[in-house]
């Protein structure tokens, strides 16, 4: 169970809001064979005070478009997987959004399946 959190300027209408989660879920299921339905996003928008993205960090232009996304999700994934999924948000925000690429920041958080609680006061995949 994926739980994304994607940050994002204020003022982005609310379809823009839904094909950045779609894109982030699409590309979860393709790319890190997250089970269908497997979906629990957070969308929040900010005041530009309360967004704090680096303009300039490690020479990448952003611009006041930059957004980020945070992943925390059942450890064991390849590098590999994780640079084609940071390559499939990006792409599909470009081409769903418009989004430029330099301006999507993912932080993935790895974590033990018994970090997991889905309901009922219960550790579903703990063994």
């Amino acid at each position: 169970m994926p739980l994304v959190r994607i940050d994002l300027p204020q003022g982005k209408s609310a379809e823009y809001r839904r094909a950045a989660a779609d894109v982030v879920y699409t590309a979860m299921t393709t790319v890190l064979s997250v089970p269908a339905d497997d979906r629990f996003m957070v969308i929040t928008e900010h005041d530009p005070a309360n967004l704090v993205i680096d303009p300039g960090y490690l020479g990448i232009s952003r611009s006041p478009d930059a957004l980020l996304i945070q992943v925390t999700l059942n450890e064991g994934r390849t590098v590999a997987l994780k640079k084609d999924f940071y390559r499939a948000v990006a792409e599909g925000l470009r081409d769903r959004v418009g989004l430029r690429p330099e301006d999507v920041t993912i932080n993935l958080v790895e974590v033990p399946k018994e970090n997991w609680s889905f309901g009922n006061g219960e550790a579903q995949y703990a063994s």
